[in-house]
């Protein structure tokens, strides 16, 4: 392969594995992929058609194989606890760890505003699923904190409260307890195949229905204006939760 054709199988790769689109949508994005870099004149429709078709069938077949339960159906059991705990667990929340503490904020929003409040949160976003999906040494990273929330025994509380659920699924788990930490599942791997007639992963209004049992909060709530918040770098937590406050004040 070419360098550019290396750099699309990989992208083919990652969205297949992942599970998370059709063949159809994935056949989209790279022949959007193709035009946007544009390698059109290089990569042919007819040879990343090819390349898609060979790498759902290898994993189809790969997933005859698989251990029953496979990592995967283990986490979702342990996210589906996590919520019903009152804790938010997002499955594939963004690109970067600033796009899933954004994605919490707005199903936090949304709990808000049904007199509802969380526990604290905890997701794992595509570079992190990037890892799980790898050949060769596959792990996950799993990042969590409590919305609002400056407190690091807050925080450590939050982080074993995960912990704590995700080992009763059966993990291994290393976990420095430090608040900064996020929690690392080594040798997980990723096994997922799309099902368009499955339950949709992404879909975090599921994730508020687990936790809308949960009691309600006072009469004195918290105050929703409404609006996006604009994504933030991973690196400035300081500005994130500063803006959160003026978010709900």
């Amino acid at each position: 392969m070419t360098e550019n054709e290396e750099f699309i199988y990989e992208s083919i790769f990652n969205q297949v594995r992942m599970g998370f689109l059709s063949i159809t949508e994935i056949k989209e994005n790279i022949i959007e992929e193709i035009e946007d870099n544009g390698f059109e004149d290089e990569i042919s429709e007819e040879w990343a058609y090819e390349i898609i078709e060979k790498e759902n069938n290898k994993l189809i077949s790969e997933s005859e194989n698989w251990k029953k339960p496979t990592d995967t159906e283990k986490l979702i059991e342990a996210f589906d606890e996590l919520c019903e705990k009152n804790i938010i667990a997002l499955h594939n929340a963004g690109y970067t760890t600033s796009d899933g503490e954004y994605e919490v904020v707005e199903v936090e929003r949304s709990l808000r505003e049904n007199q509802l409040a969380s526990d604290g949160y905890c997701f794992y976003h595509e570079q992190d699923l990037s890892r799980a999906i790898s050949l060769e040494n596959p792990s996950l990273y799993i990042a969590f904190q409590k919305v609002d929330n400056s407190n690091d025994n807050v925080t450590l509380d939050v982080g074993k409260k995960v912990v704590k659920v995700l080992k009763e699924k059966g993990f291994e788990v290393e976990w420095n307890e430090t608040p900064t930490s996020k929690i690392l599942i080594p040798n997980f791997k990723w096994e997922y195949i799309y099902d368009e007639n499955g339950r949709d992963l992404q879909n975090y209004d599921q994730t508020i229905e687990l936790m809308s049992q949960k009691k309600q909060l006072p009469t004195k709530t918290y105050k929703n204006n409404g609006g996006n918040s604009a994504k933030k770098q991973d690196s400035t937590n300081n500005n994130f939760w500063s803006k959160l406050k003026k978010l709900w004040s």
